[in-house]
């Protein structure tokens, strides 16, 4: 993932590279001209003083343009990564994402594109720092080769203990990652369980103290462990530093002449390292942490593979014929604790026909629904659209023929339409009244005026954007199990009876046995098959609708 980023903002990322390591060039000049102010008689103060000003400023202007590159750099690689991240959920086979978890995306989005965003930024400190460090030692072995390879072996020996400290602390730091995404999901139920948190003072304590408060505990004391490691490990370093400080001035240096002044030439390299050798150290951590998160955002976004490409601008033709024929699809069944068989189903759907699809609850009427609609691939059996076979290549597309609102249902803020204009906000508001929502939202510019509504409230919001999609086929699952008597006369009495007229094709999943004799078919299903139950059947059912039912009921 890194690496990804790194191609994408290459000439940026060299330019600002490029300064970086001029600023730390130049900082090491202006040390060898303070080291030559301090220990030598014989020079231009002059010239002297106005090379140190000149070098000063190109450090000065070296670090600002260093660091708003980068700055620019973190902030786009922020960007990228998130941008990435959305379009493979977008593209994401629906199943996948339903098996990943929102949590786990989220937490990809926010906490650890910000942790890679930020490896961007502390990037020209470590370059920085770490020219200066070598600039130092470069400048020691032009003083005393003796003191250099002493150096070098303190370094080296560091290094050592600094790179076991590393591999102890990355574990933390990857334990502290994965934690981190079962914590957004618990930051969620805050949110969505507000309710069922304030009617249960039991269940609000224990998930208070026993999950939400252990979960970020458990964050911070992993994370608060591998850190720690690593400012031990820096802490290690600058005893190292002082130590070889030590050795040079007391051991190596002996009785020399003008040793006053060759102590303080290396006395002053010596505590110009130290500064940058400790910002060094402590950023190293930062560039560990945008590592772990950039391989959670891969292991993340590598689960979510597409195998169906996607269609953009379609026009669709007149929806004929939508067949299932011996469709199959599989899943773990809680209730049941095994896996739950769906079908083999055998149905047919014609253009301006409403059929209700009743059951139990887990009989698999939503799964079914899902199937229909494309969400999910039937692992048996085929789905054809106007006599042509649905597959990879073409599922998307077939998608396109369906407006549906599951129950668990999303709002948008504003109508997506591509093709929205003044006319749409007509329609758009026109329905609201239909619907008895014009005192509490409007459609402005495409987008509503609020969703601070009731669930009955947002799912008349949902059917009016329904309607605007103008699909030929609709699909509602459970519509009506929030709404007041009167919508749902409105919704099975004068909606439904309007889009048959339309030419739709409607596909009601629904419980309110007094509207079932509104329906073209009636089809029940119980335990992932679908059967046909005379004695279900309510006495006004007209003939239309009982011959449908026997037609469906042969079909099936």
């Amino acid at each position: 993932m890194l690496k990804y980023l790194i191609k994408q903002s290459k000439p940026l990322l060299l330019s600002a590279s490029f300064v970086s390591i001029l600023h730390g060039m130049g900082s090491v000049y202006l040390l060898a001209q303070i080291s030559a102010a301090l220990t030598t008689d014989q020079f231009d103060r002059g010239q002297a003083a106005l090379t140190f000003a000149v070098t000063a400023l190109c450090v000065m202007f070296g670090y600002m343009i260093g660091a708003i590159l980068f700055e620019r750099l973190g902030q786009r690689a922020q960007s990228d990564l998130r941008s990435f991240i959305a379009q493979r959920v977008i593209q994401a086979d629906y199943r996948q994402l339903e098996q990943l978890g929102a949590a786990r995306v989220q937490s990809a989005l926010s906490e650890h594109c910000t942790r890679v965003a930020e490896f961007f930024v502390s990037f020209p400190i470590i370059l920085t720092n770490a020219i200066i460090v070598m600039g130092c030692l470069a400048y020691l072995a032009l003083l005393s080769w003796q003191v250099f390879l002493l150096a070098v072996l303190v370094i080296g020996f560091g290094s050592v203990g600094y790179h076991l400290a590393h591999l102890r602390a990355i574990r933390h730091l990857d334990i502290a990652a994965k934690e981190q995404d079962n914590l957004f999901a618990y930051f969620r139920s805050l949110t969505d369980g507000a309710k069922e948190l304030r009617l249960n003072c039991d269940k609000r304590t224990t998930f208070f103290d026993g999950v939400l408060k252990r979960s970020i505990e458990r964050v911070r004391k992993e994370r608060t462990f591998g850190m720690s490691i690593f400012v031990a490990s820096a802490s290690w370093g600058n005893f190292l530093i002082y130590a070889f400080i030590g050795m040079v001035l007391f051991l190596l240096v002996g009785d020399v002449p003008d040793r006053a002044l060759i102590m303080t030439g290396y006395a002053l390299v010596f505590v110009y390292m130290v500064g940058p050798l400790e910002a060094l150290l402590l950023n190293i951590p930062r560039a560990n942490l945008a590592q772990v998160s950039a391989r959670r955002i891969e292991e993340i976004t590598q689960a979510m593979r597409s195998s169906e490409p996607q269609v953009e601008n379609v026009e669709l033709p007149p929806l004929k014929s939508i067949v299932l024929h011996g469709v199959v699809h599989r899943y773990y069944h809680e209730q049941k604790d095994e896996m739950f068989t769906l079908g083999p189903i055998d149905l047919q759907f014609q253009p301006g026909e409403i059929t209700f699809l009743i059951g139990g609850n887990g009989s698999g009427k939503t799964t079914l629904a899902k199937l229909l609609v494309g969400l999910y691939p039937p692992e048996e059996g085929s789905i054809t659209l106007n006599d042509q076979t649905i597959d990879d290549a073409n599922r998307d597309y077939y998608r396109q023929f369906f407006t549906t609102i599951f129950s668990d249902f999303h709002l948008f803020d504003r109508l997506l339409e591509g093709n929205h204009d003044n006319q749409l906000d007509q329609k758009g508001n026109a329905l609201l009244t239909k619907l008895h929502l014009q005192h509490k939202v409007k459609v402005e510019n495409g987008a509503f005026s609020t969703l601070t509504l009731s669930q009955g409230q947002r799912k008349r919001l949902a059917l009016v954007v329904a309607y605007l999609e103008n699909r030929p086929f609709l699909v509602f699952d459970e519509w009506a199990a929030d709404q007041d008597p009167v919508f749902k006369e409105i919704f099975y009495h004068e909606l439904l009876p309007e889009l048959r007229a339309m030419g739709k094709a409607v596909l009601v999943i629904s419980h309110d046995d007094r509207y079932f004799h509104l329906a073209d078919r009636l089809i029940r299903m119980e335990n992932g098959q679908l059967i046909f139950d005379p004695a279900a059947l309510p006495t006004t059912q007209s003939t239309k609708a009982l011959s449908s039912l026997i037609v469906a009921n042969s079909v099936a």
